[in-house]
């Protein structure tokens, strides 16, 4: 993962971790902080942010909130996903309202998608 880290971003990832949106903290503290996968919190990596990332099963979780339907948004998100597979990384995108209001189902597919990896 070394050289996958991005020093510079590393002060902007500590103050996203000090102001996590509701969605943000409704899945950290109520699923992943306990995890038995060991996940971190706004990590950089390849230029960017992840908001939550797995490096033994080089797993990204991605909280999309509104800023993310506009046309630029998305081109930006399809880069950066680009990006991290090209890195082996694999993503997952869930709305804010997906956690907030189908919580288990994100749950499920997340413990789905683990069990379908096989630790790196």
């Amino acid at each position: 993962m070394r050289q996958l880290y991005t020093k510079p971003l590393a002060p902007r990832a500590r103050e996203l971790r000090n102001n996590q949106t509701p969605a943000e903290r409704k899945l950290w503290f109520e699923f992943l902080r306990g995890h038995e996968v060991r996940f971190q919190r706004q990590v950089p990596l390849q230029g960017y942010i992840l908001d939550f990332y797995a490096p033994s099963l080089k797993l990204c979780i991605e909280m999309d909130g509104r800023t993310h339907d506009s046309s630029a948004a998305q081109a930006y998100d399809a880069e950066r996903t680009r990006v991290l597979e090209a890195a082996g990384i694999t993503l997952m995108r869930f709305s804010n309202a997906e956690v907030m209001g189908e919580f288990e189902a994100v749950c499920t597919a997340i413990e789905a998608t683990r069990a379908a990896r096989p630790p790196c």
